[in-house]
Formats: structure tokens, sequence, C-alpha cells
């Protein structure tokens, strides 16, 4: 009879962070992994090209040699930073930050302008994080929350004041 006790006991702390979803603090990480494997599917973070804040429109960028990299080629170039999230999994994911207000245009003598009749604006998309919350009865569980990411910066025409 002890032994089914025991058994139950254990079997009742193991199942507790799937069924009611309270878990200590390892039993919550591990649930998260799996939970962001099977659930939702997380995009490959690319390596930040910039500190945050670190903003600066790119004039000159035309007159080097072309990388392959999109964010550098576009007419509204953007820098990837590290974005950090507290008490979420994953806790830090990276972002795209667009460098120009307006667009960048190559004139007829090759020479490279920020235009202010285009605006550089983010291309976002939703994405699913766990948020740790606290249980009533100790421990915690994982909330799905979405946040927009922005993934890139486009070229649209500016809104004109007539």
């Amino acid at each position: 009879m002890k032994q089914i006790l025991v058994l139950a006991l254990f079997l009742g702390t193991v199942c507790s962070c799937k069924m009611s979803r309270c878990c200590n603090d390892t039993e919550l990480s591990e649930a998260a992994e799996k939970r962001l494997r099977s659930h939702y599917p997380q995009p490959v973070d690319i390596r930040p090209t910039a500190a945050p804040g670190e903003k600066k429109c790119p004039l000159d960028l035309y007159r080097q040699p072309l990388s392959m990299e999109l964010n550098v080629r576009s007419v509204s170039p953007w820098n990837y930073v590290v974005q950090t999230l507290p008490d979420h999994f994953p806790s830090s994911y990276t972002e795209a930050q667009c460098l120009c207000a307006g667009c960048l245009l190559v004139q007829r003598d090759g020479s490279v302008v920020e235009s202010s009749d285009y605006n550089s604006r983010s291309v976002k998309q939703s994405r699913v994080f766990l948020k740790r919350e606290s249980c009533t009865t100790g421990g915690y569980y994982l909330r799905p929350v979405i946040k927009e990411v922005s993934v890139g910066c486009t070229c649209v025409k500016a809104i004109s004041k007539s």
C-alpha cells in the first residue's frame, strides 16, 4: 500500500506540470522547450548586426561592393538587434530595426539620396512566446502570448498632408 501511495505522489508531481501546468523552474524550462518545439516552432534567429538603438542611414551603402544580404541591399536598409523579454520563452530574439526614415534612391549621376517622398516601415510578423505566470498554488505555468516582431523593412509612399 505504501508503494502505491509513493508512486501516486510521484506521478502527481510529474504530471502536475503537464495537467494543471504548475511547475517549478526546472520543469518549466523543460516544458517550454518541448512546447515550443511541438506547438510553436520558432524561426532561426539571425545574427545581430548592430547594438540596440544604433541607427545610421547608410547613404554611402551603394558605393561599396554589393552584399548578398537583403538587409544591406534594400532601399530601406535595416540592422538586426537582439531584444530581451524577461519571463518569456524564448527570452531573447532578433528583430529588424529600420536605419532610415526615408528611402534610398540612386540618382542619374550615381549619387544616393534619402528621399522623404517615401518612408521606411517595418514589416512585422506575429510570433508566439510562452510567458511565465505564477500559479496561486505556487510554481509557474506557461501562457502563450503573441507579439508582433519586425522581420525587415520596406519602402512605402509617404502619406501627403493635403
